[in-house]
């Protein structure tokens, strides 16, 4: 069973970027704003890996899907 709450901080931290709240705004400062064609898990600034966990993660609507889409939804704004 899975502890860890779902939060930006962690979701960062599992697609091995800085995570304090400071990188995490630097980093939606620095990509925003997304294009709204452009899927997130297809936005040229992820490696292969961070793609594929964000792409599995919406296909199968796991509990990361909350969190991605939130931050999805930071990046467009």
């Amino acid at each position: 069973m899975e502890t860890n709450p779902h939060n930006f901080t962690n979701l960062f931290a599992q697609l091995g970027l800085p995570s304090s709240a400071t990188d995490i705004e630097a980093f939606i400062r620095s990509h925003r704003p997304l294009n709204a064609e452009v899927v997130l898990s297809d936005a040229l600034f992820w490696s292969a890996s961070q793609a594929h966990f964000l792409r599995e993660q919406i296909k199968v609507d796991s509990d990361w899907a909350v969190v991605i889409d939130k931050f999805d939804t930071s990046l467009r704004q």
